[in-house]
């Protein structure tokens, strides 16, 4: 049972890829960037960026039937090291009570506007709901 949710960004077409994947009880976000997808703008900011990835990131969980509180891994892609520590109220505010295993790492992103990138893994509402 795969579904591919897309953000309308016009890069998953032409670069072949979806926002998530949903297969099964899972749920694959692909990494994302703080544009907004439906202005194609990003800020300069890396805190406002991080909202925006949160946010991208909201969307596409509720369309595959879960949320922030169902994510069990998280990766944060930033090219800046010295950038993450400021990110870390914005990382606090969506997964403080969650609390999900996590990685930071220090890489070159496709755009040099692109100042963090968030990829996470989560289960469906209902499958977390099956497993109490």
């Amino acid at each position: 049972m795969r579904h591919l949710i897309s953000s309308g960004s016009p890069l998953e077409r032409d670069i072949g890829y979806s926002r998530a994947l949903v297969d099964h009880e899972w749920v694959f976000v692909s990494g994302t960037t703080g544009f907004d997808y439906q202005t194609m703008t990003i800020s300069s900011d890396v805190v406002e960026q991080a909202e925006q990835c949160f946010r991208n990131i909201e969307r596409a969980l509720q369309e595959a039937g879960s949320t922030f509180a169902e994510v069990v891994r998280v990766h944060y892609i930033l090219p800046r090291v010295e950038d993450f520590q400021l990110c870390w109220p914005v990382l606090r505010k969506y997964f403080g009570e969650v609390r999900p295993a996590a990685t930071m790492i220090a890489a070159g992103l496709a755009d040099p506007r692109m100042k963090i990138e968030i990829e996470v893994t989560a289960r469906k509402v209902l499958a977390a709901n099956k497993r109490k």
